[in-house]
């Protein structure tokens, strides 16, 4: 998958579907099998394009009857993720089960916690409101860009105001409950089943830091953590995951408003910062993928600080936990005095 400065194409991002799906396949049989010694997969099962190709994966590798997919809606879900998870899963035949982690939720707060942050700047918001939170497009300018609140009021008008750091971190801090949620439902029945945990983040959302950590982040494997977001389409179509999920667009499904991974976090179109987080991997000048992209050449370079900011982020969840002295184990038990 290499690029020099003058081939520099879309093209770069082409994969063999076949070979990578087998390549994959084998890896998660050694994994499973092997090295943790577990007797299937158990992945939480949005009807996205990540969890739905993990879960095709998975099903090739280690046979259908031996993955299981968690259904979790919450009372924020959009009402046709569960079905397109469901669909995802009997695409496959494999086994679902179905866990509303709504009342988990409710009793740690999550909502009210989210709720009381939003009104430190939306003081008339209630939990009748929806809301969404939002980044500037990062095309439109250089300037600092910081998190804004859009909130729909029951009659259908709509506000829109700029987060404190506060407010900011205390709707983040109760959302992410929700993925640690869903992770502690994954390892109850991975722990059921003997089972390992597989993890479904892209390339751009595992070298982003677009996930939380022990909630999404935490795994036992992470089958397509090195394929970029234009790659997991491609093996998606070889392997027949069905088209209105791969029609559908990639959202957060963490908020009550409609909201896109791009207005959440990216601030770009997945197939554009594809390209330009390529190019910076492969040292590609900005102004060699600009033509590629349909941008300037300060728009791409605006593109490879913020990927390069976002990394420095992405260091702390990424970090396993700290020790103070490096602890050594031997492979045989010797006795005191020994």
């Amino acid at each position: 998958m290499g690029a020099t400065s003058t081939t520099f194409s879309r093209s770069a991002l082409h994969l063999d579907a076949a070979r990578e799906v087998e390549r994959i396949a084998e890896a998660i049989r050694a994994t499973v099998f092997g090295t943790m010694k577990r007797k299937g997969a158990v992945l939480g099962v949005s009807g996205g394009i990540d969890s739905s190709v993990c879960a095709a994966l998975c099903a090739r590798a280690l046979g259908p009857e031996r993955v299981t997919g968690l259904l979790m809606p919450e009372a924020d879900s959009a009402p046709e993720t569960t079905d397109f998870g469901a669909l995802a899963a009997r695409s496959l035949g494999i086994r679902t089960v179905f866990e509303d982690i709504t009342p988990i939720l409710e009793a740690a707060g999550c909502y009210m916690r989210r709720d009381a942050a939003i009104r430190e700047v939306v003081p008339d918001y209630t939990p009748a409101c929806k809301s969404k939170i939002v980044l500037p497009n990062m095309l439109d300018g250089d300037s600092y860009r910081l998190f804004s609140v859009v909130v729909q009021y029951p009659d259908g008008t709509h506000a829109r105001a700029r987060l404190t750091s506060d407010a900011y971190l205390g709707i983040l801090a109760a959302t992410n409950f929700k993925q640690r949620v869903r992770k502690m439902m994954e390892y109850h029945y991975a722990d059921r089943l003997q089972a390992a945990v597989v993890g479904t983040p892209n390339r751009l959302e595992y070298d982003q830091g677009f996930f939380v950590k022990l909630g999404d982040g935490a795994a036992d494997l992470k089958p397509i953590a090195h394929l970029y977001k234009t790659q997991i389409y491609q093996l998606a179509e070889y392997l027949g995951v069905p088209d209105a999920i791969r029609q559908r667009p990639p959202t957060t499904d963490t908020y009550s408003l409609s909201q896109s991974q791009e207005e959440f976090y990216f601030s770009v179109p997945f197939d554009t910062l594809d390209l330009c987080l390529f190019g910076l991997n492969h040292a590609v000048a900005a102004s060699e993928v600009a033509p590629t992209v349909a941008l300037t050449t300060e728009q791409v370079e605006r593109i490879y600080r913020d990927i390069a900011a976002k990394r420095k982020v992405a260091e702390y969840l990424h970090s396993p936990p700290m020790l103070v002295e490096e602890m050594r184990t031997r492979g045989n038990v010797e006795h005191a005095g020994a």
